[in-house]
């Protein structure tokens, strides 16, 4: 089982770093943690297309910002 990590700020003024620190401590490796600075409504966002690449059954991903994985959309 791996451990991964995810954070995403809404723009690239906004800081990551209390997330990445915030995953650490739950032992999730620097070189597992992915991240985005893009608005949650966009789509192709870098970070979690590489994590969705990484990440295999049975691991676990930690998201200490729900916000961070999803945003509300309008269609």
């Amino acid at each position: 089982m791996g451990l991964f990590g995810y954070a995403r700020a809404s723009s690239s003024q906004q800081s990551l770093d209390g997330q990445v620190k915030s995953l650490k401590p739950e032992g999730v490796r620097a070189n597992r943690i992915f991240s985005d600075k893009v608005s949650g409504s966009y789509i192709n966002r870098e970070g979690l297309q590489m994590l969705r690449l990484k990440v295999e059954e049975g691991d676990v991903t930690l998201v200490k910002n729900s916000t961070g994985l999803a945003a509300t959309q309008r269609t």
